[in-house]
């Protein structure tokens, strides 16, 4: 059991191994904490680890658009289910790209979830779900899942900026749950500049990462889980 006071106030303060490496070149760092609570809301763990494990979906969509122009290609998303959505950005207003997030219903890209598994892979790269999902519920074996809580905004300390996602789940299932797998999972619309020409690509996996050991979620019990991401200058 690990227990620290970082579990008080881990809104507002950054890891201690995020710090300028004296290269004055940007690092970019992320971090998966998790804060279980037994079921008197007293914390009885705090696991941290370095998180390690961008998923192709989430590289994919990080290419230039001159990676598609000069290869004269596509990148093929795979959402939760399975399924697929070609991804071709340009610049052209007859081609989809992704639109900043907005009220439009239309037109949105926004986190759906941080969901939670009792599976693995040893793979993260080509995952498109997680291994064995817990169900959102209050039946055997699964977790109420809580609303994601996403960014608000980028925050500095020092010369350091980062923001946080981060989501509860509660074990209302009768026994102790076992975590041992987490990811991200975005909902990704491409749209076309000024129609209303759109694509849904579904629920995707960006981020996944493993718990080694394993989270116990006591019964009455909930664990937190936030993602840091940090960029260092």
């Amino acid at each position: 059991m690990m227990v620290s006071k970082g579990a008080e106030d881990i809104n507002i303060r950054m890891p201690e191994d995020a710090r300028d490496t004296g290269n004055y070149v940007p690092t970019f760092n992320a971090y998966l904490t998790a804060i279980v609570r037994d079921s008197k809301g007293k914390i009885i763990e705090v696991r941290r680890q370095k998180s390690h494990s961008p998923t192709a979906n989430f590289i994919g969509l990080f290419l230039p658009t001159s990676f598609f122009s000069t290869n004269n290609t596509s990148f093929t998303i795979t959402n939760a289910t399975g399924g697929t959505c070609s991804y071709s950005p340009a610049l052209s207003n007859t081609a989809y790209d992704i639109p900043y997030p907005s009220s439009d219903v239309n037109y949105q890209v926004y986190i759906v979830m941080i969901q939670v598994g009792s599976g693995q892979q040893s793979n993260p790269f080509s995952a498109y779900s997680l291994a064995a999902p817990i169900a959102n519920g209050s039946g055997g074996g699964q977790l109420v899942y809580q609303s994601v809580v996403p960014p608000s905004q980028i925050m500095l300390n020092g010369n350091t900026a980062y923001f946080y996602i981060t989501q509860t789940f509660n074990n209302l299932s009768g026994s102790t749950i076992t975590i041992t797998e987490a990811g991200i999972f975005l909902n990704l619309t491409l749209a076309i500049y000024n129609t209303t020409g759109k694509t849904s690509c579904g629920n995707i996996l960006v981020w996944y990462d493993v718990f080694s050991p394993s989270i116990s979620v006591p019964n009455g019990g909930s664990v937190t889980i936030y993602y840091t991401f940090t960029i260092n200058p």
